[in-house]
């Protein structure tokens, strides 16, 4: 099969051996694979894949069809249309996924876009629901939210009763975040330097990165929460822990990859449960900036490494 393969640091499409089919997983035919910042820090020696996961394949999200069902799989069959967050190897034509990551691909959504949803839409749940608890009007800023997981942030904060203030440097991009909660008066779209005078917040989700990221401990209100989700634009950074210790305030840093496969089948089931109906029933929602077949790959991850993205670039094999 072919596959997009890390090599030295880049990226290449090679051919690559087909899946082994473990008792416990099915084979899915990708038809959708969404494009994150982790590949990048994977072919960079950052973020290396998890054990039993391919090493030098990036891809963290996958929608398609089932084609094959291991021996010990009871609950799904060939032909159904299923999406999943993987630890990798999803920039392929076929990948081996254990069963208990599976989710239902609702019929109304396009393989592009469920093959942009797992990531995403997973890491906000866990982050905001899961870990900060975000309530029924508190109030919620959002860092660099025109992305994927930024854009999915933004729907979870708003249908768990949360304001939400989604900041965007590009304004151009201003209305098409704004268009995600139709109830404008619980979604404020602003630059950076506005920031400041949307506070006070109950939670802060870091979604950039960059040496002064955690200064915005100080926009807290007390008992607030500040979740550490991306570092793309830089990996370090200072915190004035007296803010911190004035605002009694919580620092959590998140990722989803490095699980336990326990945690992960939990965390799908989380997503079946509460996550997957929003989206049959069309109240959340997968942007799309831009999909690419899989021969265009050069193309998407310099498209993933611009700036200016309002939602998911996906590769279609």
């Amino acid at each position: 099969m072919r596959a997009v393969t890390i090599v030295d640091g880049r990226f290449e499409l090679r051919q690559r051996p087909e899946p082994v089919l473990q008792p416990d997983q099915v084979l899915i035919g990708v038809r959708g694979a969404g494009l994150n910042a982790a590949d990048l820090q994977q072919a960079r020696g950052d973020y290396p894949a998890p054990v039993g996961w391919p090493a030098d394949i990036p891809g963290l999200e996958v929608s398609g069809e089932i084609l094959e069902v291991g021996s010990a799989v009871r609950d799904v069959r060939a032909g159904e249309r299923v999406m999943a967050l993987v630890g990798g190897g999803a920039h392929a034509e076929r990948i081996a996924v254990p069963a208990d990551l599976l989710l239902p691909v609702p019929d109304t959504l396009s393989w592009s876009q469920a093959g942009g949803f797992p990531e995403a839409f997973s890491t906000a749940w866990d982050a905001l629901v899961t870990q900060a608890c975000t309530t029924a009007g508190e109030r919620v800023l959002i860092t660099g939210a025109a992305g994927g997981i930024g854009t999915a942030m933004i729907q979870i904060a708003a249908i768990s009763g949360a304001d939400v203030v989604a900041s965007v440097r590009r304004t151009e991009l201003h209305d098409k975040v704004a268009s995600l909660v139709p109830e404008n008066d619980r979604l404020a779209v602003v630059t950076p330097d506005g920031e400041a005078d949307c506070g006070p917040f109950d939670v802060i989700v870091e979604l950039v990165g960059g040496d002064d990221c955690l200064d915005r401990v100080q926009l807290l209100r007390t008992g607030g929460r500040v979740l550490v989700v991306g570092v793309q634009g830089g990996m370090t950074a200072p915190l004035k822990m007296f803010d911190l210790m004035l605002k009694r305030a919580r620092l959590i840093g998140t990722t989803i990859r490095g699980r336990s496969p326990a945690e992960k089948a939990l965390l799908a089931h989380r997503l079946r449960t509460h996550v997957v109906p929003l989206l049959a029933q069309g109240r959340i929602q997968v942007p799309l900036e831009a999909t690419y077949p899989l021969q265009g790959y050069e193309d998407a991850y310099t498209r993933l490494s611009g700036p200016g993205k309002f939602g998911k670039i996906v590769l279609t094999p």
